[in-house]
């Protein structure tokens, strides 16, 4: 077997998987969501490391009873989340600030008024936007009251989590987490020195970046499985999605809904231009000097959160998995139109500033249309990403491959091949973000020996087809931009 250890923005998942790529075992844990202040997201960067810690202890345990050996272990994690802590104690000095939190939305406007979009955008392939580490980073280093002292360390969760299982041995990122910080330069492949001064992050502080399948070090005891076992894969949890879904060659799609919503579009190892509203990321580096397979990416903040705002919110739902039924009781959502934009916009419109709407409203409006609304609004954002991305490439998207929590939801993947109109496929596996971590560390270790037995090992599951014309897709998708234009730029 090899472990993948996901530690992701709502729990942490142990998943233990076989060489055949099936799933044989996994343990979770849900991580509490701390929010100080409006639009403002934390966490307890020690719960992330004894969730680790209980769920690969749980895991381990069961294997350990079948008699089941573990190959090695990967890593897959919420990316772009800031960690700082002290390398010799390994205590935080701060809770992590999440992706999600947009307390820096005055500072990177700051940056960009001051001149300094044109080098992120082409050092980085990013924008300046709140969503990434750095700015985070300066926060903490700020504000936060954190010293920048030589026995800092700082980081994102996977950085964190190696720790944990290394027991200090090694501080180590790789190149498609690096490439969310706003700190990585994707023209040199490493960290940049001007941007480091720009966001006043030590340079010494951040990890060694090194390739998303090789050995960092071993498991010790006390990390929650035996010592000496392989730490041996790492990548962000949407690009681990990609590899996971087996979109190995350029061209290839895959949407990950989850707490947010993830379209990730493989465009091979030539580096692509910077696109407007659209994110260039490092996919993965699979050896040492070898190439870089890079992807655009559309990056959605709110997708499955929408449906824990009907469930905690709203009250309307008791568990997330009732609002597909609910949803079915109504043929539509009776007019209304739900823009979850709860933490701002992004792809491919890239708004801090703007906030959730509900427009539509009538006297003759229940809980049902609301949540299908919800199912509504999350493929029409997916469609908006998929387009734009495809347009950039210059490349017809054949399929779509869906993962994460929501690819469950029938009526949501319906929705979604109606509006892309093309195939949109569930694979038989849909923990693809564990699955890639897997794959990548089994890599490294020789459990798979190359990224064909990788494609080999994914299967589809059900594919969905559009049962709409492109003309009738269309007025609901145009009745959706028009209500998210009413977003916009709402808290400035």
């Amino acid at each position: 077997m090899v472990v993948a250890v996901d530690a992701g923005t709502t729990g942490v998942r142990a998943v233990a998987v076989d060489e055949a790529g099936q799933l044989a075992g996994w343990a979770y844990r849900e991580l509490a969501q701390h929010f100080p202040r409006p639009g403002w997201v934390e966490h307890d960067p020690e719960e992330i490391s004894a969730a680790v810690g209980s769920t690969l202890a749980e895991l381990g345990a069961a294997l350990e009873a079948e008699g089941t050996a573990i190959a090695a272990v990967g890593v897959t994690n919420q990316r772009e989340t800031a960690v700082a802590w002290g390398r010799r104690t390994g205590r935080p000095r701060h809770r992590a600030v999440v992706w999600q939190d947009r307390r820096t939305a005055a500072r990177c406007d700051e940056l960009a008024e001051a001149g300094h979009l044109a080098l992120v955008r082409e050092a980085t392939g990013l924008v300046l936007d709140p969503y990434f580490t750095a700015s985070k980073l300066e926060w903490l280093l700020g504000e936060g009251g954190v010293e920048a002292d030589e026995d800092l360390a700082v980081g994102t969760v996977d950085t964190w989590v190696v720790r944990h299982l290394t027991g200090g041995r090694a501080h180590v990122t790789d190149p498609s987490n690096a490439s969310r910080t706003l700190l990585y330069d994707l023209r040199t492949g490493g960290w940049s020195p001007e941007l480091c001064e720009l966001f006043g992050v030590p340079l010494a502080a951040l990890a060694e970046v090194r390739p998303s399948s090789g050995r960092y070090g071993v498991t010790v005891e006390g990390c929650g499985l035996p010592a000496g076992i392989p730490v041996s894969g790492i990548a962000g949890d949407q690009q681990a999605a990609l590899f996971g879904q087996a979109c190995l060659t350029p061209g290839m799609v895959k949407q990950t809904y989850g707490t947010g919503g993830f379209a990730l579009l493989n465009v091979g190892d030539e580096r692509p231009a910077v696109v407007e509203g659209l994110l260039t990321t490092v996919a993965w580096q699979l050896a040492d000097g070898g190439p870089t397979t890079y992807a655009y990416e559309g990056a959605v903040f709110v997708m499955g959160a929408a449906v824990q705002w009907l469930r905690d919110g709203l009250g309307l739902i008791s568990s997330s998995e009732e609002v597909e039924a609910l949803a079915l009781t109504v043929p539509d959502s009776g007019g209304v139109v739900i823009v979850p934009a709860f933490t701002g916009l992004g792809s491919p419109w890239w708004d801090p500033w703007a906030r959730g709407t509900v427009v539509g409203l009538t006297r003759g409006v229940g809980r049902a249309h609301l949540a299908r609304a919800v199912l509504e609004a999350m493929a029409f954002s997916t469609r908006d990403v998929v387009e734009a991305m495809a347009r950039s490439a210059g490349r017809e998207v054949l399929e779509l491959r869906v993962d994460g929590g929501a690819a469950r939801n029938d009526l949501l993947l319906q929705l979604q091949a109606d509006q892309l109109q093309v195939p949109v496929v569930r694979p038989a596996v849909t923990e693809t973000t564990a699955l890639g971590a897997a794959f990548l560390a089994g890599l490294a270790e020789g459990v798979w020996s190359s990224t064909d037995d990788v494609a080999a090992a994914w299967t589809p599951e059900r594919t969905f087809r559009a049962k709409v014309s492109a003309g009738s897709a269309a007025g609901p998708h145009e009745t959706w931009l028009r209500a998210l234009e009413r977003s916009r730029s709402w808290t400035r």
